[in-house]
Parts: structure tokens; C-alpha cells; sequence
């Protein structure tokens, strides 16, 4: 009752204007919001990553405010009354209050209290923002129009598990400070709509791969081949599967006749190039360094020599590896999977194409072209062919709320996203990708190519062909692909 007492005294003594008034009633009604929402927080009564915002970045934010207004109320009341500040404390506090004891008076008592309560308040929201600031949730929901396209496609992907931080943001503290300055600015362009629509992929803001990458994957652990297989459908009334089937070589090692594709990560090795383009897209030498110390440079003959070069770099996981969490599907893959896991049947007529249309589907607003590609096989079928629709419509139905399901995570107009905005530089398929540095124009001084033949990343047992592994049977000289049957049995296996 006493330390309650002193309290209410205290807050009427340094209340001495209305300045003073809002600066107690933030900072006290901050500090008990604070507590209420952390009991909420780890009782899981609350667990929306906005309310964490309130908590640990808003509260805070008040609470000092709300200390810096208790000083200037007093230097304003001390402006217009003209009295000191010792004045000031002999009208507002009783002389029993102020009065020098065994430990001080009981004003500094009182301060001092405060003081700690003050100390243990910022030091506890201080840690408890950061952890918050550190989860995945909080990067993907806190700047939801903004980061929303990155949210869903990092929900699915290899790395659902692993803190957004944890490759976004180095180890030590300027790491951690430049990420926090980088996010303040981030929190300026959400506000005053500064941000590019789409977001840039990170080309240049990304942590070293060995800061990163290399902490789950080790180089030394990349070994032997991997067995891929690639199955595509098509696009005729009943549709059939083709199929592409690799043995991938990933080896990292260099000391052996088997060489893979992550040598360029090896003990020993280092490749750097030179890029005239900010996307590192356009390639104009690279130079790989063998364990040994010997040399090898390759330069494009297709690029002017005196082309400037915007950035040497050192190759990395990154360079290849680009969208290795936020993958953006292409319409083709995610119609190819749903048919070849059976999410979609394959005995429809021209399901394949449909589907596709469907998720092509582009209308500025989202939820209409949702809406779209959610109706469109039932009204082709209604169309086309009524048996299957009547018979059948619960069936189409499921399929549309799909691929609806698709078009939601890939296709956000307010961003000016749309299918092939963030293609993956991993493989050939969409853009240069390896082929930016192996190609036949990128030679040596003696006009020697850099390997770029197909058979040196992996081994094709079939190709768009009609079964697994087409290209281990016997060469059928009447066969369209009998030329390259017959040259990759020859290079490959």
C-alpha cells in the first residue's frame, strides 16, 4: 500500500503539465500493455504475427516516447513559471518526500525503482523484438502485401523449416545491425510505397554461401551421380507422358577421372568471372584456379573486349542455386506434377491444355482471376462435352479449387508478378543458366572452348522420349531421334 502510495505521489509530482500528463499515461499504459500481450503471447491466446508488432515494436516505441515527454513537460513548466527545477519539486512533492534519508530521499527512491523498472523493461522488449524480428512469420506476414508472394512460395519449399535469417542475415553483430538498418529502410519504402514492383531478387544483399549454404551443405559431401527423371505430358486429347531421364553428376571432387557439376565449389578450386550486367547474365571471362595453382581463362568472343565489367566475383552456391528457397513454378511443371501424382486425371479430354489455360488466366485483380481459372474446366466441359460434365462436375470442381490453390501462390498483380517474373538460373531450361559461361563462345587465348557438351553434367538416358530409358535400347535407324540414340550411347553410359 505504501509503495503504492509513493507511486500515485510521485506520478502526480512530475505530472506538471498536460506534456507531462500524456507523457505518464503513454509510458505506464505502454509498460502494462506490454505485460498483458506477453502473457497472451506465451499462453497462445494470441499468436497473429501483427499482434507481435503491436508488442515489441509499437509498446516500446510509446514507452520511451512517453519518458521523453515527463523531462519536457518540466523544462516547459520551467520556461513559463521562470523557476528552477529545484523549485519546482519543493511545490509538487511534500517535504517528507524529498527529504534525505539512511538511502536517499524518498523521491530518489522512487526514481530509482522506476529507473530499473525502466532498464528491465527495454532490455526485455529489446531481446523479446529481436527474437520476434527473427521469425519466419514475421519476415513473411509483417509487410503482407508486400511479402506475401515470398511467404507462400517459402511455406513450400526445401527450406520451410530453416528462419528466414538464417541466410538473409550474417553471423556478429554489424550483421546483425546492418540487417536492422536495412530493415528500417524497408519499413520507410513500405510506408511512402517506395519498394519495385516485383522485388528484386537479392543478387548482390545476399550472405556468402559459405556463411550460409555451407553450414547444412558441405562440399565434400556432393558425391556420385543422382538419378533425375522429368516427366512431361501432352497436349493431345489423351494425353502421354515423355519422359527425360538424367544421371546427374554432382561430384565435388576434382582428383579423379569422374568430375561433376559442384567442382566448381571444391577443396582447392576457385572460379571467378566478370559480368557486364547487373543480373549477372551476360558473362564476358571466367578464370577457374586448380588446386595445383594453375590457370585457365575463358573469354567471350560474342562481347565487345572493351565492354565494361560491372562485377568480378567470386562463383558460389547462389550463382547457380538463385531461387533455392523461394521457387516460382512454372504452369507447365505444376500441371506436369498435378497428372503425374494423379491430382488430375488423365483419361480427361485435352486435360493438359485446359489446365494450363486456366492458370494462365490474367486479370489485374486477383481474386477475380482466381475466380477464373477455379471455373474455367467446368464451363469447357459444359461446353464440349456434357457427358463428362454432368457426370463428372464434383471432379472438375476439385480440380478448379486446385488450381486455384496455384494461381494464389505464384500470380499477385499488386506486384506486378506474373508466370516467368523469377526464373531459376539452375540448369537450362528457362534462360541461360549454365550455359552463361559454357557455351562455344567463351575461349581460351588459343581458341579452345570451354566444355559445353552435354555428357559433362550428366548422363541422358532418355530426352522428350516415350519411355524411362529409351536411349539404353538398341538404336532404331528409322527412329526420328536415331542420330542422338546413338551418339549418347556412344558418350554417355
Amino acid at each position: 500500500m505504501q509503495i503504492s502510495r509513493q507511486y500515485l505521489q510521485f506520478i502526480r509530482g512530475v505530472s506538471q503539465n498536460i506534456i507531462g500528463k500524456i507523457g505518464v499515461a503513454l509510458s505506464t499504459s505502454a509498460f502494462v500493455m506490454f505485460l498483458l500481450m506477453e502473457v497472451a503471447w506465451f499462453t497462445g491466446m494470441v499468436t497473429n504475427a501483427y499482434i507481435g508488432l503491436i508488442s515489441y515494436l509499437a509498446l516500446p516505441i510509446l514507452f520511451i516516447l512517453g519518458l521523453i515527454l515527463i523531462p519536457l513537460g518540466w523544462k516547459h513548466q520551467q520556461k513559463l513559471t521562470g523557476k528552477s527545477a529545484a523549485e519546482l519539486m519543493d511545490e509538487r512533492f511534500d517535504e517528507e518526500g524529498i527529504k534525505a534519508g539512511f538511502a536517499g530521499s524518498g523521491l530518489f527512491q522512487t526514481i530509482g525503482i522506476l529507473t530499473l523498472v525502466n532498464i528491465l523493461f527495454m532490455i526485455l522488449a529489446s531481446t523479446q523484438t529481436l527474437h520476434f524480428m527473427d521469425e519466419a512469420e514475421f519476415c513473411g506476414t509483417a509487410c503482407h502485401s508486400v511479402m506475401n508472394p515470398e511467404w507462400q512460395t517459402y511455406q513450400v519449399s526445401s527450406h520451410a523449416n530453416v528462419n528466414c535469417v538464417e541466410c538473409h542475415v550474417g553471423a556478429g553483430a554489424k550483421a546483425l545491425m546492418d540487417s536492422k538498418i536495412n530493415g528500417l529502410w524497408q519499413m520507410i519504402s513500405l510506408s511512402f510505397k517506395l519498394y519495385e514492383r516485383p522485388i528484386p531478387t537479392p543478387v548482390h544483399q545476399l550472405r556468402p554461401a559459405r556463411e550460409t549454404c555451407e553450414k547444412c551443405h558441405w562440399p565434400a559431401k556432393h558425391y556420385g551421380d543422382e538419378l533425375i527423371k522429368y516427366v512431361r505430358y501432352t497436349n493431345d486429347e489423351v494425353t502421354q507422358p515423355i519422359y527425360t531421364t538424367l544421371a546427374l553428376k554432382i561430384d565435388a571432387e576434382i582428383g579423379s577421372e569422374q568430375v561433376g557439376v559442384h567442382w566448381h565449389i571444391a577443396e582447392g578450386v576457385q572460379v571467378r568471372y566478370g559480368s557486364v550486367d547487373a543480373n549477372r547474365e551476360r558473362i564476358q571471362w571466367v578464370e577457374a584456379i586448380y588446386p595445383d595453382g594453375s590457370k585457365q581463362r575463358y573469354t567471350n568472343t560474342r562481347i565487345n573486349a572493351n565492354t565494361p565489367i560491372l562485377e568480378e566475383r567470386e562463383m558460389d552456391c547462389v550463382d547457380c542455386h538463385n531461387r533455392a528457397t523461394h521457387v516460382y513454378l512454372e504452369p507447365e511443371i505444376i500441371v506436369d506434377r498435378m497428372l503425374e501424382d494423379g491430382l488430375i486425371p488423365k483419361d480427361l479430354p485435352f486435360i493438359r491444355r485446359e489446365a494450363l489455360d486456366a492458370l494462365r488466366t490474367s486479370s489485374p485483380d486477383k481474386s477475380k482471376g482466381a475466380e477464373q481459372v477455379s471455373r474455367h474446366l467446368p464451363a469447357y466441359y459444359r461446353s464440349n462435352y456434357p457427358a463428362i460434365y454432368y457426370g463428372r462436375l464434383n471432379e472438375l470442381l476439385n480440380i478448379g479449387e486446385i488450381l486455384k490453390t496455384e494461381y494464389n501462390r505464384y500470380i499477385h498483380p499488386n506486384m506486378n508478378i506474373g508466370w516467368g517474373v523469377y526464373p531459376s538460373k539452375l540448369g537450362h531450361q528457362k534462360g541461360g543458366g549454365c550455359f552463361r559461361c559454357h557455351n562455344k563462345n567463351m575461349q581460351t587465348a588459343d581458341g579452345q572452348a570451354v566444355a559445353y557438351d552435354c555428357t559433362v553434367c550428366h548422363d541422358i538416358f532418355a530426352y522428350d522420349s516415350k519411355s524411362t530409358f529409351q536411349f539404353m535400347t538398341e538404336v532404331d535407324s528409322t527412329d526420328l531421334e536415331s542420330a542422338i540414340h546413338q551418339y549418347l550411347k556412344e558418350n554417355s553410359f
